[in-house]
């Protein structure tokens, strides 16, 4: 599903009044006819000016790849439907830390998949052949205009804006744990990946594992960091695999189902 099969976004028209709209035949931005939306239930004149309205400037705004216009205007539980228009541009990113307080605890490392290449930057890196963890080299490899993230809005973006002092604010941001429980999927991203069958390398590790690895790694033990990198690398890489999957069920359970008929 794509931002031009949305009018969610405009004031006055909700999930029902959308859904009447794409099964009167109005499913892309393309097809908006006042005519047609005044006819529909829900869709006074007023809202057909708005809808209108929004999809002209819509438009320009897709074409100038403003992500966060639509991050804005989306409720919160429909950000999904970014992704499609800003698939090749995303970066699904994911950090490891020494613990789960901003404002004790530091960050080790943070990884970074976009459009088929996985960046990971390490605190301190450099003389162990890793790139460094600098806000510097952070702010660039974030310099994106979507970010996906598992719990991220809670947990990813606090923890490097307090650590780094920089900003994610600029790009919009698709926490995948909220349209994960849409359909039904819950708890922890590698709970997720298990019941729908994305594979690990090495699937007994988990978050306290990293702590662990890192301080190994800190003792002097350079393996553990290998293993510690390659941990955090790949769950950017099932971030990705996992967004294809859950867009594909909402595409269907929302968008589809709707256009054809279905409440």
């Amino acid at each position: 599903m794509r931002l031009t099969n949305s009018f969610i976004g405009v004031r006055g028209v909700g999930e029902a009044t959308e859904r009447r709209l794409w099964r009167e035949g109005v499913t892309r931005w393309a097809d908006y006819d006042p005519a047609v939306a005044r006819d529909c239930r829900g869709v006074g004149a007023t809202t057909a000016d708005r809808i209108g309205a929004f999809v002209d400037e819509a438009r320009e705004r897709l074409a100038d790849r403003d992500a966060t216009f639509f991050d804005e205007r989306l409720p919160s539980n429909e950000r999904w439907r970014l992704y499609e228009d800003f698939r090749s541009e995303a970066a699904f990113f994911d950090i490891e830390t020494t613990g789960l307080d901003e404002h004790r605890d530091s960050v080790t490392t943070v990884s970074v998949h976009r459009d088929g290449e996985t960046r990971t930057l390490v605190d301190g890196g450099g003389l162990d052949g890793h790139e460094p963890l600098t806000r510097d080299r952070l702010v660039e490899a974030l310099d994106a205009p979507l970010l996906v993230t598992f719990n991220g809005i809670r947990f990813d973006q606090p923890f490097l804006e307090t650590s780094f002092g920089c900003s994610l604010d600029d790009a919009a941001h698709l926490d995948l744990i909220y349209p994960c429980k849409r359909i039904g999927l819950d708890g922890g991203l590698k709970r997720i990946e298990q019941d729908i069958g994305i594979g690990r390398d090495r699937p007994d590790l988990s978050g306290r594992d990293a702590i662990r690895l890192w301080r190994e790694y800190e003792r002097g033990d350079a393996s553990s960091l290998e293993t510690l990198a390659t941990y955090n690398r790949e769950d950017t890489v099932n971030l990705r695999r996992l967004m294809d999957i859950v867009g594909e069920r909402l595409h269907e359970e929302v968008f589809v189902a709707a256009r054809d008929g279905g409440e």
